[in-house]
């Protein structure tokens, strides 16, 4: 899929009108897109056994226009949790296998010069689709890695002066091994915290480990299972889902944990504000997903420990006996501050 070639000096209005053409989508009733969303589910869990918390977490970060981090150790399905959920929907998907010798211009495209024309033409890169799936993000060089910073945060890619547009809906679902360290490159603070939300596998429960092994002994799941919902079909439920009311005390409610999370004792980097506003967009496609048009305080509970987890980094003090794993301890700060954050009284809904 080709980008939309845009000059620096005109690129913000042209990007302003482009982001007016995409909001300008039909939205859907909430009762066909709470249907849908439960189609892509039950698509993605005939593949992925015994993850309904995973699956519906990645549904809902796609719904809400945001970006997915699968984190935790390898062969328990983080690329199989991606693959399927792209190919649940029918739009363009691209995998970029991140390696140490990987490119920024692997990622973003590059100017090659067309000599019959004797002019350069941009070849797009990977990341020119609507779903990427990065794996092993972690394995490219800090150089590779900040190619994704504006586009996943402007969704543009500037090369050579000239920035071009990427298509809506456009999410990346990266993965990553948290275990293995040797030859790895942690993601930087600023790239986690483009991450809407991260979430981990763990390891399957019995039954569902056996069903794996009767469904996947002659052929790949994946090879069962297509698109159940079209990119317009998609794009309208995005738009539904931005549609979702979140009062004034909703929104109290989600800058308070925030703050506090900002102040507390344990953690010497709190959620910014792009964490705040990531966490308000997550709670209303969470609520669509379960037919409502308004935000209620366990839409926030759900979703906060995975929309700000991955930001939150602890003090050396409180990691004690942790060591290297954090994140049962930022889950524990978490669920704290949450508790003691008073819950908003009175209605959610639209006056």
């Amino acid at each position: 899929m080709n980008g939309l070639p845009v000059e620096t000096a005109t690129a913000v209005p042209r990007m302003a009108r482009a982001q007016q053409g995409a909001d300008a989508v039909a939205g859907m009733p909430l009762a066909e897109l709470a249907s849908r969303g439960a189609q892509i589910m039950a698509n993605v869990e005939s593949v992925i056994d015994g993850k309904h918390l995973a699956v519906r977490t990645a549904l809902t970060v796609l719904l809400a226009g945001g970006h997915l981090l699968i984190e935790d150790v390898p062969g328990v399905g983080k690329t199989m949790l991606a693959k399927a959920l792209a190919t649940s929907v029918d739009c363009t998907v691209s995998r970029i296998q991140f390696t140490p010798d990987l490119l920024p211009s692997d990622v973003t495209g590059v100017s090659i010069f067309n000599q019959a024309e004797r002019r350069f033409e941009f070849k797009p890169g990977a990341v020119f689709a609507n779903i990427v799936i990065g794996d092993e993000i972690n394995r490219a060089s800090p150089k590779t890695q900040s190619a994704l910073l504006e586009c996943m945060e402007e969704r543009q890619v500037t090369v050579d002066g000239t920035t071009y547009a990427l298509t809506s809906p456009f999410t990346v679902v990266a993965t990553q091994n948290p275990i293995e360290m040797e030859g790895t490159y942690a993601l930087p603070e600023a790239q986690r915290d483009r991450f809407m939300a991260r979430i981990s596998m763990g390891y399957p429960d019995t039954e569902s480990e056996l069903a794996m092994l009767d469904a996947r002994d002659t052929s790949s799941p994946l090879a069962r299972i297509g698109a159940v919902v079209s990119g317009d079909e998609l794009r309208a439920m995005m738009q539904t889902a931005r549609t979702v009311y979140a009062s004034p005390g909703i929104k109290e409610y989600a800058v308070s944990i925030a703050r506090a999370s900002r102040e507390d004792r344990d953690l010497r980097l709190g959620a910014s504000p792009r964490a705040t506003l990531q966490l308000v967009r997550a709670a209303k496609a969470h609520a669509a997903l379960h037919g409502r048009d308004f935000v209620l305080p366990d839409d926030i509970d759900e979703l906060v420990v995975a929309v700000l987890g991955h930001r939150l980094v602890p003090t050396s003090r409180a990691l004690g006996h942790h060591h290297q794993d954090s994140a049962p301890l930022i889950e524990e700060v978490v669920r704290r501050i949450v508790a003691a954050t008073p819950v908003p009284v009175g209605s959610t809904q639209r006056g």
